[in-house]
C-alpha cells in the first residue's frame, strides 16, 4: 500500500507540473519557421543541428530526421543554422516568413590546423536539460585504436565514464551497474538482442553504415522504455541523394564495401553496406584436416532507402541482416544472427506538428549442434518481435516542445528446440513457446522556464501481458512442481503494469557552469539468463511470467558541469544512486539450457548501484581526447544467497579509468592512443573440494566473493591520409592492441597439480597479448 501511495503521489506531481507549464505557453503575433537541415554534400538530414537567434537568446535543434520548428515573435533579427564540421548559414530577418524553410549546410574545409571531436554545439552540455547522455558519430571515433583495426562504436562507448566493458575484447557492456540485458540497443527503431560477432570480439554495427549514436545512461526521455540501465539509439545513414559514391576498407580479418546513390536526385536515396570476415579462407591451407574443415566467419548487410513524396511526407525502409557461423568439421556447429526491418513514415501536419509512424520487425535466433555417436543434434532458440509506434512532436513555441505517442509490441519466444537426425537415438524436443504483448503510451515536455532554468519531464505508462498457449508450473521450496496450469491460445496468463515518471532539471549558473538533477523510473519485462561475464549467443531470453516479475529501477542523479577556455575543455561530475527491484540471480549449480523448469532455478531479490563519474574532455586543438573515471558499487540481496546479505554483482567494479588522446601531427598523419584500467569483475570460485566415489566435487561458499585480476591495457594507433585527389580519397590505419603485452585474464580455471594431485592450482587464460593490425580505407 505504501508503494502504491508513493506512485500515486508521483503521478499527481507530474500532472500538476505539466498543467502548470502548459497554461501560459501560447502567445499571439508570432511567426513559425520549420523545415529540414541537410548536408549540401550528401543530402543527409543533420541530426542535432542548431537553429539559434542571437538577439533573442533562443533556439532549437533538429530531431532524428533533421526536422526543426521554431516559433518567434515578429521582429528584426538573424537566424543562424549550424552543425559541427559544417559552415554556418545565417538568414536575415527580411527573409524570414511564417513558412517552411529547408537549409543545406556546406562541409567546412578539411585543410584545418586543428580537429574537433564533438558532434554537438560546443556548450550544449551546459545548456541542455538532459544529463547522462552521450552523442557520437563514426567520424569522431575513426581514429581511436581498437582490436584488429576494426572501427567499432560499441568499443568506443566502453571508454566513457559510467560504461564498463565485459570480459577481454567483447562488445557487451554494463551501464551504471546494470546487467548486459538491461541495455536496449535499437538500430533504426528495431531492437537488436545480440550485438556481437565472433563470440563478442566485434559488434554487429558496421560503422560505414552508421550516421549517429546516442546513449542514455538511465535518464532517457519518456518516449524510450523497456530497459533499466540504458538506451543505445543508433541511426543508419540515409544514403547520398546527390551523387553515386563507393567506399570501403580492407583489413587483416574482414573487409567491407558501401554503395550510396540517389533514387531521384534530391528526392530519394539508398545505401547498401556489407561486411565479411575471412579467417576461414586461410584455414584451408592448414595441414590439420580438422582446421581445413572448420568454418569461422561472420557477415552483415545494412540497407536503407528513403523517398520524399512531397514537402509533408517522406518514407524510409531499412533493414539489417547479420550471421555468424562456426563449424568444426562434422563435430560441432554454432550459428547465430539478427534480422531487422523498419518501415517509417514522416508526416508534417503543419509547421508545428511532426509525426513519425513506425512498423518494426526484429528476429534473433541461435543454434548449436554436436555429433553424438554419428548423430548430429541441433539445438535452437530465439526471440522475435513485431513492433508498432506512433511518435508525435508538437513545437508549441521556442520554449516548449511536447512529445507524445504510443507503442505496442508482440513478443514470441522459443526457449529451446532440439532436432535430431536419427529418431532411434534422440527424440526431437520443443520446449514451451512463450507469447506476450507489451505496450506503452507516453507524454514528455521540454520546457525552458527561463534563460537559467530548463526542465524535461514526462510520464510513461507501460503494461505487459503474457498469453497462451502456455503451460505454467508452480514450485515448492524444493523446486518441485506442485501445480500445473494449461492456458489456451490467446488466454491471459499474467498482466503487469507500471507508471514510469522521469524528470531532469537544469539550473544554468552562467555561460560556463550548470547544475542538473534527474529522477527516472524504468520497468523491464524481458530478461536474459546468463552465467557468463559477457553477452554470448547461447544466453536465454525469457519474458515476465507468474513466477518472474518485471524488473524495476529508480535512479537519482546529480551533476555539476563546467567548461573552460571558451569551451575548449568540457568537464563534469555526476553522482547516481539506483534502487533495483525484482532482480534475478541463480541457485548454485543452476541448469538454464533446455530446461522447461528454468524458472525453478532462479532466485529473486533486490539490488543497488551507486557511483561517482568524473569526465574531462578537450574538444579542439591539435591534441584532443578525454579522461574518464568511475568509482562505483553494485550489489544484490537474495534470501536464498548468503542468508540475504548484500553481495557484489558479477559486474561490480570499484575503479574504472579510461584515457583517450588524438594528436594531429600534420595534414597527413594523426596519432592516437588509449589506456584503460579497471578493477577485476566479481566471480565465484570454489573455496574447497572433496572426493566422492572417486570424483572431485568443488565446494562454493560466498557468492561472487573473489575478484578477477585487475585489468589494464594500452592501445596505439596512427592514421595516414594522403592528399585527396579529384574524386578519390583514402587512408591507412595502423594500430597495436595491448601495446605492452599485458596478459589480462579472459578466464581462470582450476586443476590438480601434476606433481602433487592433492593440490589445486589456478590457470589463467589470456587471449590477446599484443595484436598489430593494418586497414586500408577508400572512397570515390
Amino acid at each position: 500500500m505504501k508503494n502504491s501511495s508513493k506512485t500515486e503521489n508521483r503521478l499527481v506531481f507530474f500532472l500538476m507540473l505539466f498543467l502548470t507549464s502548459i497554461t501560459s505557453v501560447f502567445a499571439d503575433d508570432n511567426i513559425t519557421i520549420s523545415g529540414y537541415v541537410k548536408s549540401a554534400e550528401t543530402g543527409e538530414g543533420l541530426i542535432g543541428s542548431t537553429i539559434y537567434v542571437e538577439e533573442l537568446k533562443t533556439g532549437t535543434a533538429t530531431n532524428a530526421y533533421g526536422f526543426y520548428s521554431l516559433t518567434l515573435p515578429k521582429g528584426n533579427y538573424t537566424v543562424r543554422y549550424s552543425y559541427i564540421g559544417y559552415e554556418n548559414v545565417s538568414v536575415p530577418s527580411e527573409r524570414i516568413t511564417d513558412n517552411t524553410k529547408d537549409i543545406e549546410l556546406q562541409p567546412a574545409s578539411t585543410e584545418m590546423d586543428e580537429i574537433v571531436i564533438r558532434s554537438e554545439a560546443e556548450d550544449k552540455n551546459i545548456r541542455k536539460a538532459q544529463m547522462g547522455v552521450t552523442k557520437l558519430s563514426p567520424k569522431e571515433t575513426k581514429m581511436i585504436p581498437v582490436i584488429l583495426g576494426e572501427q567499432d562504436i560499441l568499443k568506443t562507448i566502453q571508454l566513457l565514464p559510467g560504461v564498463s566493458s565485459g570480459i577481454e575484447g567483447t562488445s557487451g557492456f554494463y551501464v551504471r551497474g546494470g546487467g548486459v540485458d538491461q541495455n536496449l540497443i535499437i538500430l533504426d527503431e528495431a531492437p537488436v538482442y545480440s550485438a556481437s560477432h565472433l563470440m563478442g570480439f566485434f559488434s554487429v554495427f558496421n560503422s560505414d553504415a552508421i550516421k549517429d549514436l546516442e546513449l542514455y545512461k538511465g535518464n532517457a526521455p519518456a518516449n524510450y522504455g523497456g530497459r533499466l540501465s540504458s538506451i543505445l539509439n543508433i541511426q543508419m545513414n540515409d544514403g547520398n541523394s546527390k551523387k553515386f559514391t563507393t567506399s570501403g576498407g580492407l583489413g587483416l580479418l574482414s573487409s567491407r564495401l558501401t554503395l550510396e546513390s540517389p533514387i531521384v536526385k534530391d528526392k530519394g536515396s539508398f545505401i547498401i553496406s556489407g561486411r565479411r570476415s575471412y579467417a576461414d579462407m586461410f584455414m584451408v591451407f592448414s595441414k590439420d584436416r580438422t582446421q581445413q574443415k572448420t568454418d569461422l566467419y561472420f557477415y552483415d548487410l545494412n540497407a536503407k532507402a528513403n523517398y520524399k513524396i512531397n514537402d509533408n511526407n517522406r518514407i524510409y525502409l531499412s533493414g539489417y541482416l547479420g550471421r555468424d557461423v562456426f563449424n568444426i568439421d562434422e563435430l560441432f556447429a554454432l550459428k547465430w544472427g539478427n534480422k531487422t526491418g523498419t518501415f517509417r513514415w514522416n508526416h508534417v501536419f503543419n509547421n508545428k506538428l511532426f509525426l513519425n509512424s513506425s512498423l518494426i520487425y526484429s528476429d534473433y535466433d541461435y543454434g548449436f549442434g554436436y555429433n553424438f555417436s554419428d548423430n548430429m543434434i541441433y539445438i535452437k532458440s530465439g526471440i522475435r518481435d513485431i513492433n508498432w509506434k506512433e511518435d508525435f512532436q508538437y513545437y508549441i513555441n521556442s520554449n516548449n516542445t511536447l512529445k507524445f505517442g504510443v507503442n505496442a509490441i508482440y513478443h514470441y519466444y522459443q526457449p529451446g528446440k532440439i532436432n535430431a537426425d536419427k529418431d532411434d537415438l534422440f527424440n526431437s524436443l520443443l520446449m514451451n513457446e512463450k507469447h506476450a504483448f507489451e505496450g506503452a503510451f507516453y507524454v514528455s515536455h521540454n520546457w525552458n522556464i527561463s534563460d537559467k532554468i530548463k526542465v524535461t519531464y514526462g510520464l510513461r505508462y507501460s503494461g505487459f501481458m503474457a498469453v497462451g498457449p502456455d503451460t505454467v508450473y508452480t514450485y515448492n521450496e524444493k523446486d518441485e512442481r506442485v501445480n500445473t496450469e494449461v492456458f489456451s491460445e490467446g488466454e491471459v496468463v499474467k498482466k503487469y503494469k507500471n507508471i514510469e515518471p522521469r524528470a531532469t532539471f537544469n539550473i544554468i549558473l552562467n555561460k560556463r557552469n550548470s547544475i542538473k538533477f534527474s529522477y527516472a523510473r524504468n520497468a523491464q519485462y524481458v530478461h536474459l539468463l546468463s552465467n557468463s561475464s559477457a553477452s554470448l549467443p547461447t544466453d536465454l531470453w525469457i519474458p515476465s511470467s507468474k513466477n518472474v516479475k518485471p524488473q524495476v529501477a529508480d535512479q537519482l542523479a546529480l551533476g555539476f558541469y563546467k567548461n573552460f577556455n571558451n569551451n575548449m575543455f568540457e568537464t563534469s561530475i555526476e553522482v547516481y544512486h539506483k534502487d533495483l527491484m525484482n532482480q534475478i540471480d541463480y541457485q548454485n549449480g543452476a541448469e538454464i539450457l533446455l530446461n522447461d523448469d528454468v524458472e525453478s532455478q532462479l532466485v529473486f531479490g533486490k539490488g543497488r548501484a551507486y557511483g561517482l563519474e568524473l569526465y574531462i574532455k578537450k574538444q579542439t586543438g591539435k591534441l584532443t581526447g578525454w579522461i574518464g573515471y568511475t568509482l562505483s558499487r553494485t550489489e544484490k540481496s537474495m534470501d536464498e544467497i548468503d542468508n540475504g546479505n548484500w553481495f557484489p554483482a558479477k559486474q561490480d567494479r570499484t575503479h574504472d579509468i579510461s584515457v583517450v588522446g588524438m594528436y594531429q601531427l600534420n595534414e597527413k598523419w594523426n596519432l592516437s592512443a588509449n589506456w584503460v584500467y579497471n578493477t577485476g569483475n566479481a566471480v565465484t570460485f570454489p573455496s574447497g573440494k572433496y572426493t566422492l566415489d572417486g570424483f572431485t566435487v568443488p565446494v562454493y561458499t560466498k557468492r561472487n566473493g573473489y575478484r578477477m585480476p585487475d585489468y589494464h591495457r594500452l592501445d596505439l594507433g596512427a592514421t595516414y591520409t594522403p592528399k585527396k585527389k579529384k574524386r578519390f580519397e583514402s587512408s591507412w590505419n595502423f594500430s597495436i592492441y595491448n601495446a605492452y603485452g599485458r596478459r589480462n585474464a579472459f578466464s581462470i580455471t582450476f586443476q590438480g597439480n601434476e606433481n602433487n594431485p592433492t593440490q589445486t592450482e589456478a590457470m589463467r587464460l589470456a587471449l590477446f597479448q599484443m595484436i598489430p593490425s593494418v586497414t586500408y580505407n577508400f572512397k570515390f
